[in-house]
């Protein structure tokens, strides 16, 4: 069976004429891994430093520059294309804040990205159990994982609600994701007249079992 060949877009170099700011970003980008790779104990040549820098031309120059400047002061250990896309500030959130906003039982609403979601889902068992602890480690190493195989696909971050049972503390929740630019003003106010309508239907429902009651 044959393999399929992974093909990588790569920077390009240009005469001055043609595009002198890519030219000299490529190689800000070149020494700014050569040295980032010395700073972490590894000594890096340079067709190795043009070969992680081809790796990385899809995203933008100044988002490599912030995530190797995170490696900078974060790594203990050789540098790998793995550690700088980790690095990246793509709209998806870290580790430590994507485990604060997920929701801990079905009462709580949530707008999530994708990579949240599918590791909620496999350590919801664990919440539901009480194992907190390993639920966390578990979402850790899961959550990471699916983060950086969205980077390697090139994917954006996509965020998507997750309205739970309790009614009232939606509002919040959307508010807040509409205020960080995760989704639009126009869809939350959707949603919450559609909560708006969910509540009302409640106190119905809560006023026929008190008239059932006498």
């Amino acid at each position: 069976m044959s393999k399929t060949k992974i093909h990588y877009p790569q920077w390009k170099e240009r005469s001055a004429a043609s595009n002198p700011r890519r030219d000299i970003g490529y190689r800000e980008l070149i020494e700014a891994i050569t040295l980032t790779a010395e700073v972490c104990g590894q000594a890096l040549s340079r067709a190795a430093a043009e070969m992680l820098a081809n790796d990385l031309a899809d995203f933008s120059e100044d988002d490599v520059m912030t995530a190797l400047a995170r490696c900078r002061l974060e790594l203990h250990g050789p540098l790998r294309v793995k550690e700088i896309l980790l690095r990246l500030e793509d709209g998806r959130p870290g580790v430590d804040e994507a485990w604060a906003l997920l929701p801990r039982d079905e009462r709580s609403s949530v707008v999530w990205t994708e990579e949240m979601a599918h590791a909620w889902g496999a350590v919801l068992p664990m919440l539901e159990s009480g194992d907190i602890g390993a639920a966390q480690a578990m979402f850790r190493e899961l959550y990471l994982k699916c983060v950086l195989e969205a980077r390697l696909r090139r994917e954006p971050a996509r965020w998507t609600p997750s309205l739970g049972s309790d009614v009232a503390a939606r509002e919040p929740v959307l508010r807040e994701a509409v205020e960080m630019g995760r989704m639009a003003a126009a869809h939350a106010e959707q949603l919450l007249q559609g909560s708006s309508k969910d509540a009302d239907e409640v106190a119905l429902l809560e006023q026929a079992d008190i008239k059932n009651l006498h």
